[in-house]
């Protein structure tokens, strides 16, 4: 990992109406657009999709390390994350994000220590570190007979 601060420059371009499109250096552009419930397409990446979807991923990554780092042997992982947004005092904002991640396991894999590990990398995320609404952990770790 490289020295603190890390700075991340995306650049966001649009016109009167359509499409937004998201770029940044040495990734692949997305086009982004108004979620349904805002009056937009409901077909593309939103501001709001891609919040949550950040969550998700920077769960899974760091769930990655965490594992490497305590040597525990994992077969996949997946992670819905749900956000609920809502007016608060003349505010929208999200208010509350649940975390559901699926953990499968090799079947000589503690799983008590499967959860734990699950629940430090809800505590070392930065994404939902750096968030001021409530997040919720809510785990499912299965064994697989086939590895």
């Amino acid at each position: 990992m490289q020295d603190l601060p890390h700075h991340y420059k995306v650049m966001a371009q649009g016109q009167l109406e359509g499409d937004i499109e998201l770029s940044a250096s040495q990734v692949e552009s997305i086009m982004s657009a108004g979620p349904a419930e805002f009056g937009g397409p409901g077909d593309r990446w939103s501001p709001e999709t891609l919040f949550v979807a950040a969550i998700a991923d920077c769960f899974i990554l760091t769930f990655r390390a965490i594992a490497r780092g305590s040597k525990l042997p994992w077969v996949s992982l997946s992670c819905e994350a749900e956000g609920k947004l809502e007016r608060v005092e003349r505010v929208t904002r999200f208010t509350d994000i649940v975390v559901r991640p699926s953990l499968v396991i090799p079947p000589d894999v503690d799983q008590a220590r499967a959860e734990r590990l699950l629940e430090k990398a809800e505590k070392g995320c930065l994404i939902t570190n750096s968030l001021s609404g409530a997040t919720r952990l809510e785990p499912l770790v299965s064994v697989t007979d086939s590895v």
